[in-house]
Formats: structure tokens, sequence, C-alpha cells
């Protein structure tokens, strides 16, 4: 179970003797005890001025019985406790293409969750990036399952490493912010199945231990009430030998439901479970067969872990250590992603004098949502202080606001280059905290603290409510994050590049954020296009390492940019009810003949790179896929190559293309190397909603490899398959 096997001091059998035992040991009490957590926000916020998640949000365990509590640490772009090391967001780490750059960060979190006393770790975020508004989408890979599913399976199958249970979120159907508290999403079984759940499954059945239910309903049920979901899905069809819990505080509206439907464990404190659960038990309302069902799962899965020997200590002096800091370095260079580069004006010569940089943003800590996913690392460099510190004392280095449009003019007229940083911050998008504002939060918080038995908790956060969520609020009333207004920069932000258009050609645009920004009404007035995205603690220092050419951008887009907004897919984030087709992102595109701004997969370098030779042949169950990738510049780099698969005489409906695969490739200047990569036959298969399986299609095959999903850029092969 969860990849333990070949370290694990029990086996399988013995772990499933060894819980059933304990099971047997256990009172009703202590059973029921079990299944949630013991969140104190109140104490929190007294001891640590951080109310959320400073110290593991624990839950109970049997300590009679030698079960440990299951402690946990949010994410996904650090451990969210003490001054930890903060990554670039996850759609960055997803825009780098690069499954073993992400396996690394997994390495630092499991090392860092564990020197911080955590044992759990709830930031395997893995929900689709339907359209750009989503106020979250800085915590996920991207908009393509494939991409989103070997990303996350590299982070949690890393994290696990250290013991530390990786839980995969938010399940399922999880793509809008502020009305995830009550929509509910309409799909049919191929839309589930094809596009919304197969990254979960490719997670899940590679060994993730947890899965955290979702806070919308799926055709008309709570996802952390759904039987669909979390037990006929998720364990019927799957497997998943682990254990879920609910999103927190608003993930479950009925107890009895939610766990006889297969939901575990309610965090972070009980609402609905513990003496509620207790008592409906004890009235005949729910089996205890079914309080039994869901402490097993905990139990098999902590006893596993425990038994596991750790591979290393784990001293607190890991948390932010100086080799964690420059991972954090390397991999936001490696995530940049070039848009545009006329003239080859990056990169800029390192003999410049005078630089001009411009906008607030760039002397603002921004890494990213400051909702559940925020870290504290112990510092950050901001853009501005990257580039002073790169170019050291005999650079002079002005900063100028967007609004200063006078002294920017005459600026540019005087300096070597401009780097204008524009985009969002936590202010824009993140997480939406509540359905009703904080104080409709505190409610259900006070009935947690109650079934805690703590009254006087209870009482006193009822007393607070009020000064708290007038704290929670921006000065124009409006709670901070959510789903984002405009999907553009900001007016000042756009007037300032349309005002130096033109003045000094050695102009770069660098576009902070966790999502889409339409850039269509000013993108050809700069010449130099650069996303930095929310770079984590050292993104600053990344920035000019990469603009003064010590870096070579390898970054490839994780999204498609649409040439118009009129492109999406229908968004509303106050609809009760919207429903979902197979369509979005690049296959929507593809369906309907448009063309994109900028395709999914899309990246520059510094060098160039030709794609020559592609072929294909199966081998067994897998496809192999194989090309020829010359780098035909003067620099070494690392190019992302991409293979796509279509059907155009499919029996079924389906999208033009999509991604089968990738890998990053180091080549150097000159060189040109044969890229193999390997497409399980599984990938190809559809979901047949009649029989309820996955059918491979016997049939001819295109076969697609090069550089993004633009079809022009694509070599083409086919490939009959046939289906014994």
């Amino acid at each position: 179970m969860f990849n333990k096997e070949a370290r694990c001091t029990l086996s399988p059998e013995e772990i499933e003797v060894r819980a059933q035992e304990t099971l047997r040991a256990m009172t009703l009490k202590e059973k029921v005890w079990l299944l949630n957590g013991n969140w104190d926000m109140l104490a929190n916020q007294i001891r640590y001025k951080n109310a959320y998640n400073p110290t593991p949000i624990a839950t109970n365990g049997v300590k009679r019985l030698g079960i440990p509590p299951i402690k946990f640490t949010d994410g996904p772009r650090g451990v969210v406790m003490d001054h930890a090391t903060c990554f670039p967001v996850a759609m960055a780490r997803g825009a780098s293409f690069d499954r073993e750059l992400e396996r690394r960060v997994g390495d630092v979190i499991g090392k860092e969750a564990r020197a911080l006393g955590a044992n759990f770790f709830g930031g395997v975020c893995v929900n689709l990036l339907r359209h750009p508004a989503w106020g979250r989408a800085q915590e996920t890979y991207g908009e393509d399952p494939f991409l989103v599913g070997e990303m996350g399976k590299a982070l949690a199958l890393a994290v696990q490493e250290h013991n530390v249970m990786a839980c995969v979120k938010h399940y399922a159907c999880n793509n809008i912010e502020n009305s995830r508290f009550f929509v509910n999403v309409q799909l049919d079984d191929r839309t589930l199945h094809e596009v919304y759940l197969p990254h979960f499954k490719k997670i899940v059945q590679a060994g993730a231990a947890a899965v955290m239910g979702a806070y919308n309903r799926v055709r008309g049920e709570q996802a952390c009430e759904s039987r669909l979901l979390l037990t006929e899905i998720l364990r019927d069809d799957w497997g998943f030998k682990g254990f879920t819990i609910s999103d927190f505080i608003f993930g479950i509206r009925n107890g009895k439901k939610a766990i006889e439907a297969g939901l575990d464990v309610e965090m972070p404190l009980p609402i609905h479970y513990q003496r509620n659960l207790l008592k409906a038990v004890q009235n005949g309302e729910v089996a205890e067969s079914v309080v039994d069902q869901a402490a097993l799962r905990v139990l098999r899965t902590v006893l596993v872990f425990m038994n596991t020997p750790d591979p290393m200590a784990y001293p607190k002096s890991l948390v932010a250590a100086p080799e964690h800091r420059a991972l954090a370095r390397e991999v936001a260079e490696k995530s940049m992603v070039l848009l545009k580069n006329k003239g080859q004006v990056l990169p800029f010569s390192k003999n410049v004098k005078r630089v001009l940089v411009v906008g607030r943003l760039a002397t603002q800590e921004n890494i990213g949502d400051h909702g559940s996913s925020r870290v504290y690392p112990p510092y950050v460099i901001t853009p501005l202080e990257g580039l002073r510190q790169y170019l050291g004392p005999d650079v002079e280095v002005y900063h100028q606001a967007e609004t200063d449009i006078i002294q920017v003019k005459e600026l540019s007229r005087e300096v070597d280059c401009i780097i204008v940083i524009i985009g969002t911050d936590f202010n824009d998008e993140g997480e939406f905290v509540s359905p009703g504002g904080m104080q409709e939060m505190l409610k259900p918080l006070s009935a947690g603290y109650r079934n805690m038995g703590k009254p006087l908790q209870a009482a006193l956060l009822k007393l607070l409510a009020k000064p708290i969520a007038a704290r929670s609020q921006t000065p124009e009333g409006l709670s901070p994050g959510g789903d984002r207004r405009d999907l553009r920069p900001t007016p000042h932000q756009r007037r300032i590049i349309r005002e130096i258009a033109g003045i000094n050609p050695n102009t770069v645009v660098c576009m902070i954020g966790g999502s889409m920004l339409f850039i269509e009404d000013w993108v050809d007035t700069t010449p130099a296009l650069l996303y930095t995205w929310y770079a984590g603690m050292e993104g600053g220092m990344a920035l000019a390492r990469v603009l003064f050419g010590d870096v070579n951008p390898s970054g490839k887009l994780p999204f498609t940019i649409p040439a118009r907004v009129e492109h999406l897919p229908y968004f509303s984030n106050t609809d009760e009810e919207i429903t979902y087709d197979m369509y979005h992102g690049y296959t929507l595109l593809d369906r309907k003949k448009l063309k994109p701004a900028y395709p999914f997969g899309f990246g520059l370098s510094y060098t160039t790179y030709t794609y020559q030779d592609a072929g294909v042949v199966r081998n067994g169950q897998n496809l192999e896929v194989s090309v020829n990738v010359s780098n035909t510049g003067a620099r070494d780099g690392e190019e992302v190559v991409q293979v796509y698969v279509g059907m155009e005489n499919s029996q079924v409906e389906r999208p033009k293309k999509l991604l089968k695969g990738f890998e990053k490739v180091f080549i150097a200047a000159g060189e040109t190397r044969r890229v193999t990569i390997t497409v399980p036959l599984d990938e190809l298969r559809y979901y047949d909603p009649q029989t309820k399986t996955w059918r491979l299609e016997p049939g001819v095959y295109q076969i697609m490899v090069g550089p993004s999903s633009d079809e022009k850029t694509l070599l083409k092969t086919t490939l009959e398959i046939t289906v014994n």
C-alpha cells in the first residue's frame, strides 16, 4: 500500500491483522473520536498571531493503543507552518513541464513537513484550470488533465518518501472559487471520467494516502457526501486503500450522509462528527459498522506509515535550508515562460549602466494567495531587490510606479533597458474564504468548539465575530482574493505600456500572476514578454538571472491564451448550477477552429530548436514515439518535447488532439538528440458510459510531436492500433 511494500516492516496481511485487532480494542467513543481534527483558531491567534495552520492540525489518534494522530499541514507552494521554503506556485511549476523538478520540490516539502512535526500534507491540488478567472488557479498545474496528473503524481510520491501522507484535493469538479460553497456541477459520464477525474485517478492509483472532498455539489449531491465519488468511483473502481477527509468547515452539510457515503475524517474540527456522530450511532441512526469502516481505513493507512522506517532524520535545521532556497530559485528560473522576444531583445547585456524598473509590484513581496496556501518564508526577494543585488552597486537601477507617467517617459529615453512589472496580487485572485463573509464562517466554528467540549471558546468566538470580520476585509469592504473580476492587467499597467511604446527598444514586460492575463490590446507595443508567475521567495533573483542571460528560459504555457475573451468557456461565480462539457482550453479552440494568441505548451528560448524524423512503434501495451530534436542556436538549453494524439475517424466524439506525453530534455548548442517518449495505450482509451468501462478503439491514430500544441509546429505520423 502507498508504495511502502518494500520498506514497511509489516506485510499487507500483518497491517490488516493489526488494524482489525486495534479496532476491536477500541471503544465506540475512541472510534468516533478518531475521525475529526481539533483545530483551535483562537489559541493559534493568541499564541502565534496566525489563526490557521501555524502548527499541525491534529486529529485525536488513540494514545493508549499506540495510534498517533494525523498531523495536517497545508500547501502546495511549501509547508505553511513556521518559516518554511516558499516555492513558486504550482501553476508556475506546471509551466516547467519537469517531473523530476517537481519530485525534488516534493522531497523538500516532505522533509520540512516532518521537521515541523507534520505527517500529512494537504497540498496536492489538482483541480483543472477550466477558466482563467478561477481564483485558485495558482494552486494547480494547468488546464490539461495529463499534465496535471503527471505533476501531481510526482509531488505526492516524493512527499510520501518521507512518511508524510499526501492528500489529493479537491475531489471533484472544483473549478470556481466564489460559488464553490453552493454551485451544482452537472456533467455527463464521459466528461466526468475523461476530463475532470483522470488526474485524480492517476495519483490515487500511484499510491496517494488520502483524498480531500470538495465544497461544491456534483449532480445535486455535496461532493463530501457523494457515494458515487467517494465509494463507487474512488474505492470500487479505482481501488483506493487510503482514507478521505472533508474540505474545511463547509465541506460537510449532513454528517450521517457524509460518513455513509465514505467520508472518513471531518476537518479541521468536528462540526458534524464527534459528539454528533457518537449520538447518531447510539440512537441507531448510523450503524456502528459504518464508523468501523471509516476507522479501519484510517488505521490501515497510519499503520503503514508508522511502520515504515524513516530514510533520514528531520532536524529543525532543514526548514528553509540553503539547498532548499537554492532549489526555490532553480524552480523559478525553469518555470518562467518567454512569450515574445522580437529582435532578440533578451537577454539584456550585462554592460548596462542604467536600468529602469516600472511598476508597484516590483517592490511587493508578491508570492501568491493569502488563503490556506500561504507560506511565510524567512525572506522574499522582490523583482527590484533581485535586480539590484544581481547588477551590483555600479549600476543605477531606477524605480517608478506605473502611475508616474511623466517620470517614466523621461527616464525611458535615458536608460539602457526598461523592465515593466505588471500583473496581480492576493487582492485580485485567491481563496474565497466563506460564502457569507467571515461572520458566516464563524457560526460553524462556534459549533465545532461546542462539540469539542469548549463552550467558553465558542462564546468568545461569537463575541469576536464582527471585529474579526472587519479585519479580514479590504478598505473598500471587500474580501481579498476570490475569482478574478478582470482578466486584463490594470488600466494603469496597460496605459504605461502604451505610453512608453517605441521610446526604448530594450523593453521587456514581466507578468506576475497565477493564471492567464489577456494581452491583446497592448502586446504588439512591447518587444519582449516574460511570464514570471508568483515566483516564490527567490523569484526576484531568478528574474534577474533570466533577463540577463545566466539562465536560458525553458518554461512552456500550462494553459492556452485565446485571442479573445469570447473564446473561453462560459464562466459564472453566481449561478447556482453550471454544466461542464468535454471542452476547454486548447481542446475548445481546436473544436471551434479558433487560433489562440499563444497556444498551450508554447514558450520561446534564447536558442532555437528543430524537430525531424518523427516515428512511432507499438511495444506491447505502449507506444514509443521518437523524434530528433536539434539545438540550432548558440546556447545550451532545455526543451519540452510534447506528444499529442488524435483520431479523426473515431466512432465516438473526441477532442481533435490531447496531450499524452512530454519530456524536458537538455540539449547542448549544436547537438541533436533522439528523444523517445512512452505513451501507454491506456492513455488512448475512452470511457463507455453504457458499460462503465474504458475502451481502446481500434483504428488509425494520429501521433503528433513538437514544441507546443500549435499544429503548425507538430510533426505528424499515424499508427493503426488493433485490439485483440
